[in-house]
């Protein structure tokens, strides 16, 4: 049988408006609105990857007046007219569109939908393949006329993300007749968004009545004419059908795509064929989407399927390099060979969301942000793009005449509103706090709560890929979405972890290490105090506190505890007396005090970081329990701040990579143990020192205790490993497991 190909026509002008609505204001680093082109984007890729095309078009509406405008002048009079930041993005979609190759039609006189309908029916006439399936990308009713056994319509009926794909049952489901009468429905019901008139009085129910039972517009007005009564039809609506028949008519005809339009059409210039990715993501990147270059789609199945093929192949390739180079010992080479299959196989998997949750929260999210920019407004006395750092610049440092003392400013000169130095002001200015909490919010729209659930499957379960050299402590990386980074504090972090969920009859089991890295460096440094601290099961910050301050336990205030923990954290990734004055919020010399006392408490980890320094210097490298090293020939630098740098990595690496080298090796251990991915126990994610689990209700007792004994036990150390294990039907909401 003769292989079908695919065709794929986007309704360009139908997604924008989709996008500029549905989504909230975006903007690029030079302030210009990218709402709509984000969300223009997001659907083509959706559409690429569900569909797979051999061939793509892109049409749009022409400014030109139109040839219906002409035969009925209040065509579409009643539409408002869309605002200038929405038409400012039409050129930023097609040069995205010109950077896949991707051929763009528009024609003066003709709408989008015409076009459309020209293309779909030449294609199926000068096809040069013996099949040809045609899908519409589109949220316009209109193009359901065009549905017919090669043609569907993709058609987004809420936002962009609330997708139907309609064939001819589908038209027949929604409006009582088939796609063939969908322009004669329109002709007697109307469509009061093109201001189309139709006939006074007549309803969907009545126009699906009408058509169901005597045909088309036509056969419905011979009826009318040949017969005196029709059972169902009134006397007062026979005589408003008669006498309104010319409008009937007109309004089938505005409603009626044309499909005869002239173009220099040919299916094999429509060919979905290879693109420059470079040129793609210097596009996406101009408009600041990061997110979006890591999920550009490739050309095709087989394409696809040798692109993934091929970054394994990678993957072998650096992983032997790495091991015949030393960075890697022959350990950490098989663990991280043996961990690749574990995790593709929860790339698969995924993990469930709750899309109707996200839906609400983007609602409440919206109503928050709308009430901040209200409040910013009337505080700075007229609007301005609170997304465009150089307005907001000039407004609170020009108009509003706030003091930029102490401000850097950008390389052209404007004073930074960066959010490091917007919190140096915000003391006594409101404006300053709301507009740090308006950005919270966005970020946590645009990054979180909105592009989660265009990315989920048909099942609702997104899809994240793990590098597992995505550092160079060896910690895995997430990324196309980023799941490791979802929020975790503060209210609305934990509003967006209850939209992740477990699907029916399992729950959601975390498995999170207790503070593992401090437990690693004090079986490295050797330090025994504070092994002691760990063996006796108590508070590690508590503990601290009461040593470095000279107090009794339970004399130590929160204050005390909170820097306690700052310097704990803080002094792994070696940090020195200045950076513990700005995290401890504390001044200069009492940081430096406060340092020195906790190495008279703990001389073993003072010497840990100087003898580490030393050895890293010797050597050019550091390196981890396992044998993960790490090079660093900036140690030798002559220059104090790169030095400096080199240093603080050398002290942080066989912690964190430790770190990194045992959750891998329990990933390995846990997936041959148990045979995950066997709809019983699933892991779904790693979020450094925790893995997310999702667990059939009825061995959730029995897998959580395998998998807590293999976490606590998968090597040895000089203080015990602790994990702290929660549960729940989300993963915002968990009770803790004794």
């Amino acid at each position: 049988m003769p292989e079908k190909k695919k065709l794929l026509i986007i309704d360009s002008n139908s997604l924008i408006h989709r996008a500029f609505h549905a989504l909230p204001p975006m903007s690029n680093s030079k302030g210009e609105m990218v709402n709509a082109v984000y969300g223009f984007v997001l659907a083509f890729f959706r559409a690429i990857n569900e569909f797979h095309p051999d061939y793509i078009a892109a049409t749009f509406d022409h400014p030109a007046p139109t040839k219906r405008e002409k035969k009925f002048k209040e065509y579409k009079a009643k539409r408002a007219k869309a605002p200038d930041e929405l038409y400012s993005q039409i050129p930023k979609i097609k040069e995205v569109l010109k950077a896949f190759h991707v051929p763009v039609f528009e024609e003066a006189g003709f709408e989008a939908d015409d076009i459309i309908g020209t293309i779909a029916k030449l294609a199926q006439k000068r096809q040069a393949v013996p099949l040809l399936e045609t899908t519409i990308l589109s949220g316009d009713m209109d193009l359901l006329q065009l549905v017919d056994k090669q043609t569907k319509v993709y058609a987004m009926r809420k936002g962009i993300k609330d997708s139907v794909l309609f064939d001819k049952k589908k038209v027949q489901e929604r409006f009582g007749i088939g796609p063939e009468l969908v322009a004669d429905w329109k002709g007697l019901r109307g469509d009061p968004s093109d201001n189309i008139p139709g006939v006074q009085g007549v309803g969907e129910k009545t126009a699906t009545q009408l058509l169901s039972s005597l045909g088309s517009l036509e056969s419905v007005y011979s009826e009318l004419k040949a017969r005196e009564e029709i059972p169902g039809i009134s006397l007062k609506l026979r005589e408003t059908l008669l006498k309104e028949q010319d409008i009937a008519f007109l309004s089938k005809d505005l409603a009626t795509i044309d499909c005869n339009v002239p173009l220099d059409f040919s299916l094999p210039n429509l060919a979905w064929q290879e693109f420059n990715k470079e040129d793609v993501q210097k596009v996406l990147l101009g408009f600041g989407f990061r997110t979006l270059v890591t999920r550009i789609p490739d050309v095709g199945d087989k394409e696809e399927s040798q692109e993934e093929i091929s970054k394994e192949d990678q993957l072998t390739e650096k992983l032997k390099h790495l091991y015949e180079e030393g960075v890697l010992s022959e350990k950490i080479y098989e663990i991280e060979q043996e961990l690749s299959l574990v995790l593709r196989m929860m790339e698969k998997t995924g993990i469930q969301i709750d899309k109707k949750f996200f839906k609400k929260l983007s609602g409440e999210l919206q109503k928050n942000l709308k009430n901040l920019e209200t409040s910013i407004t009337k505080k700075a006395g007229t609007a301005f793009n609170i997304n465009s750092p150089k307005q907001l610049s000039e407004m609170l440092f020009e108009k509003m005449g706030l003091s930029s003392r102490g401000l850097h400013k950008t390389p052209g000169g404007v004073i930074s509103t960066a959010s490091l130095e917007l919190e140096k002001l915000q003391e006594g200015n409101p404006i300053i706090r709301e507009v740090l909490k308006y950005r919270e919010l966005a970020k946590l729209q645009n990054t979180y709560v909105t592009p989660l659930p265009l990315l989920a499957d048909k099942e609702g379960r997104v899809h994240t890929h793990f590098d597992q050299l995505g550092a160079a402590t060896g910690r895995l990386s997430s990324s196309n979405p980023n799941l490791q980074n979802i929020p975790l504090q503060g209210e609305w972090g934990q509003k967006i972890r209850r939209g992740f969920v477990a699907k029916k009859g399992f729950l959601l089991v975390s498995f999170d290490y207790s503070q593992v890295e401090l437990r690693i460096a004090s079986h490295i440094a050797g330090e025994e105090k504070m092994q002691e601290i760990f063996f006796r099961g108590r508070d590690i910050h508590q503990e601290t506190a009461a040593v470095v301050f000279g107090v009794k336990d339970k004399d130590v205030t929160l204050q005390m505890r909170f820097r306690a923990k700052a310097l704990n954290f803080g002094i792994l990734y070696g940090m020195g007396a200045r950076g513990f004055s700005q995290s401890a919020g504390i001044p200069y010399q009492e940081a430096e005090d406060f340092i020195e006392n906790y190495f008279v408490q703990f001389p073993h980890i003072a010497r840990y970081m100087q003898d580490t320094i030393d050895s890293t210097r010797e050597l050019g490298y550091a390196e981890t329990l396992f044998g993960r090293k790490r090079y660093l020939p900036d140690i030798q630098s002559s220059t104090p701040h790169i030095r400096a740098a080199a240093e603080r990595v050398a002290i942080n690496h066989p912690i964190q990579g430790t770190q990194a080298d045992i959750i891998k090796m329990v990933m390995v251990s846990i997936a041959k143990e148990l045979s995950l991915q066997q709809e019983e126990c699933l892991m779904l994610l790693q979020i450094h020192d925790e893995l997310l689990f999702e667990i059939r209700n009825d061995i959730v007792k029995k897998r959580v205790q395998e998998i807590t004994l293999l976490m606590e036990e998968v090597v040895e150390l000089k203080v015990p490993l602790q994990v702290k294990v929660t549960l729940g039907q989300n993963w915002g909401v968990q009770k803790k497991v004794q």
